[in-house]
């Protein structure tokens, strides 16, 4: 569930900062994609480490 909320979190963003910088659709496409990527990648890694977490408690 992290990396699909980090996904979607890091599109977002990411569109956002293309729009702030003046680009035009595909440089929002662009954006949107890379920062979803590295979100969705930093949640996948937060839910490996939640995992970790529960079974070694």
């Amino acid at each position: 569930m992290a990396p699909l909320i980090g996904m979607l979190l890091g599109a977002l963003l990411g569109a956002v900062v293309a729009k702030r910088k003046g680009g035009n659709r595909l440089d929002m496409a662009q954006y949107a994609g890379g920062f979803a990527i590295i979100f969705g990648l930093i949640g996948l890694f937060i839910a490996i480490y939640l995992a970790r977490a529960a079974v070694a408690a």
